[in-house]
């Protein structure tokens, strides 16, 4: 959603794949609005984990 609203978005990718390669349905932030990409090297892959748990 902030992509939308700033003047440039910068995406940073870990690997440039060719068009169409990719699932639509896992795409977060359409092209359009996409102005740079920045292959990133050399950084640590911290994966968020949503944990929820169940309603009493």
């Amino acid at each position: 959603m902030m992509a939308m609203a700033g003047k440039i978005t910068i995406a940073e990718v870990e690997e440039l794949v060719e068009p169409g390669e990719l699932d639509p349905n896992y795409i977060h932030t359409p092209g359009i609005y996409v102005h740079r990409i920045f292959q990133g090297t050399d950084y640590e892959k911290r994966i968020e984990q949503r944990t929820v748990r169940a309603r009493k």
